[in-house]
């Protein structure tokens, strides 16, 4: 038990016990104990938000750079020192490792300080004017309040990604965190407001996702929408977000290919592979998802990998050596097991795993799977598995691999592996992905963008360009007498 009973509605800096919805139980995962339970808030709760964040913004957004600077960074401070207690508190609600855990509210932290370090970059320009009776420049302004709504798989990362390029740019948020996994999100709320955020700057509202989300939509005094989640999802927002012509960024679905070529370091490209997959057992939308190995490494290849997956630890990630946690829910569990069985009933061979795999826990988990003699019109090989399988393919020819790669309505990542510098860089040109990974499969970083093409998302995150989303370019044209 994390406690009896947490305040999870933060409103003008104001915390409230309970919504207009009542309350929701929160359950481990891995053990299905039951947590806590959090303020089940709505619309209501939502337009107040709403309010006090577009109350909030004249002055945040007139704030120096080096004031919101200041706030971020003693946040990123308070991560930091409490990184271990948080990281539990995610494992617990999550289900991930600790050590997955602790690195990813680490990672999180670090978009705080990026973002405390480029809140005082939002550089303008002077233009040279074709008239000597004109003065032209272009200066970058706030886009207003953000409505932040953030998934369960990385409930941490998520929101420090979106929160810290707004805060930086001086937008006002209110933070919608995944039903399943709210607790990080108070967590984090809690650290900005002893960082010294002022009232209203951040609010956060647990609860309806549907009615949520909705009441942000409609409301035109949210600006923009940044989202992380499925594509389906994406794209309800796109259309509901059109009446008001709302601004959007949109962190969605992968599928993500890998590429083993004949060149590569078998070693490491195994290593890696596993990484990729089995990071947060596979519920990661870059992971792989589809792997392509050359013929002439079939048999190494497939066989170091099934040692090395067969090596991992399945359990509680609270205890020591767990690699691989629990699937988030019963309908993960089932949406895993299906693909598998689809797989099978067409003529997959399992490699290893292909099943639940049962213990005293109780949680929803999964072995790690390895499937062979796997075909395209397979569901492991055209939707987003978010488990724990690896569904293999081999090939001979790179024009017919890269062919099969793009090959998807998703344009999030993809991987290559080799040693050969011209190969790298000529396949990396011809993926139809916003990340390629060469020989890395862990490309996400603050100082980087991040973002998809094609049905994959809109927009980045991470980097100068993450500031980007949050700012419009207001263009002032001055005539000189």
């Amino acid at each position: 038990m994390i406690t009896n009973f947490t305040k999870s509605i933060f409103i003008n800096g104001e915390w409230r016990e309970t919504g207009s919805k009542g309350t929701n139980e929160i359950y481990n995962p891995a053990t299905i104990e039951r947590l806590t339970e959090v303020a089940n808030g709505g619309k209501v709760e939502t337009v107040e938000a709403i309010t006090s964040a577009s109350e909030a913004f004249p002055d945040w957004s007139e704030r120096t750079g080096r004031e919101r600077s200041r706030i971020l960074y003693k946040a990123y401070q308070l991560m930091m020192e409490d990184a271990d207690r948080l990281g539990e508190i995610l494992t617990r609600e999550q289900g991930k490792p600790l050590n997955e855990a602790v690195g990813e509210v680490k990672g999180a932290a670090n978009f705080l300080l990026w973002y405390a370090e480029e809140a005082s970059r939002g550089y303008g320009e002077w233009i040279p004017s074709s008239s000597k009776e004109k003065r032209l420049l272009v200066i970058p302004q706030a886009v207003g309040v953000v409505g932040a709504i953030t998934p369960w798989n990385f409930p941490s990362s998520m929101i420090t990604r979106k929160l810290a390029p707004a805060l930086a740019a001086g937008c006002t948020v209110v933070l919608k965190p995944a039903p399943e996994t709210p607790l990080s999100a108070i967590e984090i709320i809690k650290i900005f407001e002893r960082a010294g955020m002022p009232p209203g700057v951040v609010n956060l509202v647990t609860g309806d996702a549907e009615e949520i989300g909705n009441a942000l939509l409609v409301d035109k005094r949210v600006r923009l929408i940044t989202f992380t989640g499925s594509t389906e999802v994406g794209k309800y927002l796109m259309r509901e977000s059109a009446a008001n012509v709302k601004k959007l960024s949109l962190e969605l679905g992968g599928h993500a290919p890998s590429i083993v070529f004949e060149d590569a370091d078998i070693d490491k490209a195994t290593t890696l592979v596993l990484g990729s997959k089995f990071r947060n057992n596979g519920q990661t939308c870059i992971c792989t998802n589809r792997l392509y190995v050359h013929e002439s490494i079939k048999t190494s290849f497939t066989n170091l990998l099934k040692e090395k997956a067969l090596k991992m630890k399945i359990g509680y990630g609270m205890e020591n050596g767990v690699e691989l946690g629990p699937l988030i829910n019963r309908a993960a569990l089932e949406k895993v097991g299906s693909h598998v069985e689809d797989a099978i009933l067409k003529g997959s061979e399992i490699i290893c795993g292909g099943k639940a795999w049962n213990s005293n826990l109780n949680g929803h988990f999964y072995e790690p799977t390895i499937l062979s003699n796997v075909e395209d019109d397979m569901k492991v090989m055209n939707e987003e598995t978010f488990g724990p399988v690896i569904p293999i393919q081999f090939f001979t020819d790179e024009a017919e691999v890269l062919q099969k790669a793009n090959n998807t309505d998703y344009g999030l990542a993809a991987y290559i592996f080799t040693e050969n510098t011209n190969r790298a860089i000529r396949v990396s040109e011809k993926l139809d992905y916003g990340i390629v990974g060469v020989n890395d499969v862990f490309p996400a970083v603050p100082e980087a963008p991040f973002g998809g093409i094609k049905q994959s998302g809109i927009g980045k995150e991470g980097g100068h360009h993450g500031m980007d989303e949050f700012l419009e370019k207001k263009f002032i044209s001055i005539g000189m007498s």
